[in-house]
């Protein structure tokens, strides 16, 4: 495990695997640097990988208030471990903030984007205010259990499925990081498409399964009408939680 820190003095957990050219992988919401790592090892076959913990998360710090600028100066203070610029491979909502990182000008070499969590339907505002009123009276209670189940329904996660999951031995840390729920949640924002996106120039790959919902697709198109440089690739038999095996063969060629 390595340190860095970022420029509010944060400290930064990363692992540092393989040799080439950097990429860096910025995770998801409820997920620490471990649900990464076995994507890192298949692409550190070919790449110098940094894998971290977000802010607030597994061995990095955490510094209040929080501010998504802040985690773009996680990500600066990665990049520049890296040599100074970097790919970016950004997982569901840590897709939407290497987007936001990209369009504040960070110097990314290019841009990978695994389903980024963009709900452009009409009712998405409503959802994501509602969504985030409760969240926030469950964290200012204390009730991280509560939070987490609740960003589970809230991404479509069957109530049976989370009963099981708040009586298995996993269910402490996923509460420990709860509190980073809210993190996520400002990232996001209302659901829609960050500003800025047409200054993003450098190539972009957005990646979906054929097996996740209709938004998944609705958002690539929303987001290759919005980036200069941006693709779209279907990975067939892949849902949400994409196989690593399946998505680092695509993921490597691209971001070499």
């Amino acid at each position: 495990m390595n340190i860095t820190h970022s420029a509010d003095g944060t400290a930064i957990a990363f692992d540092r695997l393989g040799s080439g050219s950097p990429i860096i992988l910025v995770s998801g919401a409820s997920c620490t640097r471990g649900v990464h790592a076995p994507l890192a090892e298949l692409l550190s076959a070919g790449h110098t990988v940094l894998n971290y913990d977000r802010r607030g998360r597994g061995d990095s710090g955490d510094t209040p208030p929080y501010a998504v600028e802040r985690e773009i100066e996680d990500l600066a203070a990665l990049i520049a471990e890296a040599g100074g610029s970097a790919a970016v491979f950004g997982n569901s909502s840590g897709a939407i903030l290497a987007l936001r990182a990209a369009a504040a000008g960070l110097p990314v070499t290019r841009l990978a984007l695994w389903e980024p969590p963009f709900q452009l339907d009409a009712d998405a505002p409503r959802r994501a205010r509602a969504y985030v009123t409760e969240l926030t009276t469950c964290l200012a209670e204390d009730r991280r259990g509560d939070a987490m189940a609740l960003f589970m329904r809230f991404v479509g996660m069957p109530s049976g499925v989370i009963d099981q999951m708040r009586r298995a031995p996993m269910w402490a840390s996923m509460e420990a990081i709860a509190p980073t729920l809210a993190y996520d949640a400002a990232v996001v924002g209302d659901g829609g498409l960050p500003a800025g996106l047409a200054d993003v120039e450098i190539p972009t790959l957005v990646l979906t399964g054929s097996k996740t919902g209709a938004w998944a697709p609705a958002a690539a198109v929303a987001l290759l009408d919005a980036l200069p440089s941006g693709r779209h690739t279907t990975l067939d038999g892949q849902d949400h939680n994409v196989s690593w095996d399946v998505l680092a063969p695509p993921l490597a060629s691209f971001l070499s």
